[in-house]
C-alpha cells in the first residue's frame, strides 16, 4: 500500500525500489557518474533503516554534535555538509528532506528507497530472490529494471538490470519529459456550464456561477477620449504605439565615468575630457584612451560603451585609473535606447486598466489624450422594511443600510459611474417598477435582501415581473443565496442581505462581470499560495470564503489565520481582514502546516 507524495520541488523526483539485496546502491553507483557525463545535475536521497552516521568519531565536528549540538555545519572550499539531529518516531518525510535541496543547481532528484511513497519509481527486481513484484500492487512504477527471467506485463516499460546506459537514457527522457502537475485553483476560470435545470436548482458550483454570468456579457463598445489628468481607474480602448524609443537616448544608468572597455586592455588610466549631465550631450567622439564624466540619465558619447560607477573610479588631474577593472563587463550601467520600448512597438494594450504606472508610462512616451471605454453605469438599491437610511433616527426593530454602502464603493474602484437608487420598500409593484426604470439607465442592476425564501422577499418575483433569473443558488458560504438574471440589455444581482456575503459575493461575481463590461483583459482575481496558521474546516460539496490575514512569516514564507468567528454578518472581520481564504468544494478541511489559497483585497476594499 502507497503513501501520498507531492512533489514541492519544481524538478523532478525519481525513486528506486528494490527489496534489499537487489543492488540498488551499486546501479546507482555506475548510473549517477554515466549521467554526470551527459550533463545531467544530480542530487540523491538515501533511505537509512538504521542509526547510521556519516561523521568520523574524534572530528571535532562529531564531537559537538555528540556534546548536543542539534545541527553542526561543516565547510571548506571544496564542500560543506550539513549534520542535523532530528528523532522522530517514524520514517523520515521525504517531502521535508527534498526541501532541503537547492532546486536552483540540480535536474533530477534520485531517490534510493522509501518504496511506500506514491513517487514515480524504477522497480529493480531479480528472479533469482525470489521476491514478489512491486509493481503489481504499485501503480507508481514507471519502469521495471530486470534480468531475462522475470516476466513482465508488455504494458510497462522494461529495461535490462545489467544495462547501466539503458538505463540512463530511460532516467534522462524522463527529466527532459517531465512537467510539474498543473496546479488546481479552488475557483476555475476556464470552466464552462453544462448544467441541467435540476443542477441549477440545488446550487451551481462558484466555477459554474462565473461562467454563466460571464457568458451573459458583451463588453461595452462606447468610447471618449479623456485627457491624461482626468483618467481616473479606466479601461484603455485602442493599442497604444510609441512614437519614440524609450529611453530615447542611450543613457548612463548611474552617476560614473563612461568610456570603450576596449581602452581598458592597453592602459590602466584614462584621461578625462568633458563632463555630461542630464538632458545635455558630449559633442565630439570620445577617441581611444578618453573618458567622460556622466551623470545618471545623461547621454552616452559616441565611443563609449561602459560606464563605472564613480565610487569604483579614482580621479587625479583630469586623470583617472578604474578600480577593479578586472570585474569591469562591457556594457555595464548602460541604458540603450528603446530597450525599455522601442518605437513602433504597442506600448499599451487595448483593454488595459490604467492606474498609477500605466498613466506615468502614457505620459513619458508624450500622450496627452487617451481612447477610454465609457464607464459602466451601475444601479444601486436595497431592500427590506427592516432597513433605516445611515443619519436618520434607527427605527424600532430595524438596522442601519450597510450594503448599499460597501456596493458603491467597490463599483466605483471599479471606475462605474454609480446611480444611487436608495432604500426600496418591500412592495412587489414598487420593486418591478425600480427595476424597470433602473435598467433603463444602467448596464448592471445591484439589490441587496430579498433574495432569500422569506414570505417578503419580493426580489425574484418583481425580476420575474420585467425580466429572467438565470439561477438564485451558489453552493459557497457565504453567500449562497444570490440571484442573477436580465432585465432587457441590462444585467441584474440581487446579492444577499448579510453584509459579508454582500462582499464576497460581489467579489466572486459581479467584480468579473464589471471588469468585462467595461472591456479589461486581465480580469481574473488573484490567488496566492499561502501557509495556514491553524486548521481550516469547510464542508464539501461547497466553496468556503473565510475571511482571513496574511502575514509575510520570519521563514519568508506567507501564513494565513482566519479573523476568528465568521458569522455573516459580521462586518468588522472584513475591516480586520486582508484576504479571503478559499477552500474548494473538494475539501472539508486544510490541516495547520498545509498550503492553501487565498485572494487578497488588494485595492478593491
Amino acid at each position: 500500500m502507497t503513501a501520498l507524495f507531492t512533489n514541492p520541488l519544481p524538478i523532478p523526483v525519481l525513486g528506486f525500489c528494490a527489496y534489499s539485496g537487489t543492488g540498488k546502491t551499486t546501479l546507482l553507483k555506475q548510473l549517477i557518474p554515466l549521467l554526470n557525463q551527459r550533463g545531467l545535475r544530480l542530487a540523491v536521497i538515501k533511505h537509512a533503516h538504521h542509526n547510521f552516521d556519516v561523521d568520523i568519531p574524534g572530528k571535532d565536528s562529531f564531537e559537538m554534535r555528540k556534546a548536543g549540538a542539534r545541527q553542526v555545519l561543516v565547510a571548506s572550499h571544496v564542500r560543506w555538509a550539513l549534520m542535523t539531529e532530528d528523532l522522530v518516531d517514524d520514517d523520515p518525510q521525504l517531502q521535508h528532506l527534498l526541501s532541503q535541496i537547492d532546486a536552483d543547481k540540480v535536474d533530477i532528484v534520485l531517490v534510493e528507497g522509501f518504496k511506500k511513497l506514491a513517487l514515480p519509481k524504477i522497480e529493480l527486481h531479480r528472479a533469482a530472490h525470489h521476491k514478489p513484484l512491486i509493481h503489481i500492487h504499485d501503480d507508481n512504477i514507471v519502469a521495471i529494471a530486470c534480468c531475462d527471467d522475470t516476466t513482465v506485463d508488455d504494458s510497462l516499460t522494461r529495461l535490462d538490470l545489467n544495462n547501466i546506459a539503458q538505463i540512463a537514457d530511460f532516467v534522462q527522457h524522463y527529466q527532459q519529459a517531465w512537467l510539474p502537475t498543473a496546479v488546481k485553483l479552488p475557483i476555475d476560470f476556464t470552466e464552462t456550464l453544462q448544467t441541467a435545470a435540476s443542477d441549477a436548482q440545488s446550487g451551481l458550483t462558484v466555477s459554474q456561477g462565473i461562467a454563466e454570468v460571464l457568458a451573459q456579457i458583451t463588453p461595452l463598445e462606447r468610447i471618449e477620449s479623456l485627457n491624461l489628468i482626468d483618467i481616473d481607474n479606466r479601461v484603455l480602448a485602442h493599442d497604444i504605439i510609441s512614437s519614440v524609443n524609450v529611453p530615447q537616448q542611450t543613457n548612463s544608468a548611474m552617476d560614473g565615468y563612461a568610456f570603450a572597455l576596449n581602452d581598458l586592455a592597453t592602459s590602466a588610466t584614462l584621461k578625462v575630457v568633458g563632463e555630461v549631465l542630464a538632458g545635455h550631450h558630449y559633442p565630439d567622439i570620445l577617441r581611444p584612451g578618453e573618458a567622460v564624466r556622466i551623470m545618471t540619465g545623461a547621454t552616452v558619447p559616441q565611443g563609449a560603451d561602459t560606464i563605472q560607477a564613480r565610487e569604483l573610479v579614482s580621479e587625479h588631474d583630469s586623470i583617472i585609473t578604474i578600480l577593479e577593472s578586472e570585474h569591469v563587463v562591457k556594457g555595464q550601467h548602460v541604458r540603450l535606447a528603446g530597450e525599455d520600448i522601442a518605437k513602433g512597438d504597442v506600448a499599451l494594450a487595448a483593454g488595459s486598466r490604467l492606474s498609477a504606472a500605466e498613466l506615468g508610462l502614457l505620459a513619458s512616451l508624450g500622450f496627452n489624450q487617451l481612447p477610454l471605454f465609457q464607464r459602466p453605469v451601475v444601479a444601486v438599491f436595497s431592500t427590506g422594511d427592516e432597513v433605516s437610511q445611515p443619519g436618520q433616527a434607527l427605527k424600532p426593530n430595524c438596522i442601519y443600510d450597510s450594503n448599499r454602502y460597501t456596493i458603491i464603493s467597490m463599483a466605483k474602484k471599479l471606475g462605474c459611474q454609480v446611480i444611487d437608487l436608495g432604500i426600496i420598500e418591500d412592495n412587489e409593484q414598487i420593486l418591478t417598477a425600480t427595476l424597470r426604470s433602473a435598467a433603463k439607465q444602467a448596464d448592471v442592476v445591484i439589490s441587496s435582501g430579498g433574495v432569500s425564501v422569506g414570505n417578503a422577499d419580493y426580489i425574484k418575483t418583481a425580476l420575474a415581473n420585467v425580466g429572467n433569473t438565470q439561477f438564485w443558488r451558489i453552493n459557497m458560504r457565504p453567500g449562497r443565496p444570490l440571484a442573477v438574471g436580465n432585465i432587457d440589455r441590462s444585467l441584474f444581482f440581487g446579492l444577499p442581505g448579510n453584509p459579508v456575503a454582500v462582499m464576497v459575493a460581489f467579489l466572486q461575481f459581479v467584480q468579473p462581470a464589471i471588469r468585462k463590461l467595461a472591456g479589461e483583459s486581465h480580469w481574473q482575481p488573484q490567488f496566492i499560495p499561502a501557509m495556514a496558521q491553524h486548521a481550516l474546516r469547510s464542508k464539501t460539496g461547497r466553496t468556503e470564503f473565510l475571511r482571513g490575514i496574511y502575514t509575510i512569516g520570519s521563514d519568508g514564507k506567507i501564513h494565513v489565520s482566519t479573523t476568528g468567528a465568521q458569522g455573516s454578518g459580521m462586518l468588522s472581520s472584513m475591516v480586520s481582514a486582508n484576504c479571503l481564504i478559499v477552500i474548494d468544494d473538494d475539501t472539508a478541511s486544510i490541516p495547520a502546516g498545509e498550503s492553501v489559497f487565498i485572494q487578497p483585497f488588494a485595492d478593491l476594499l
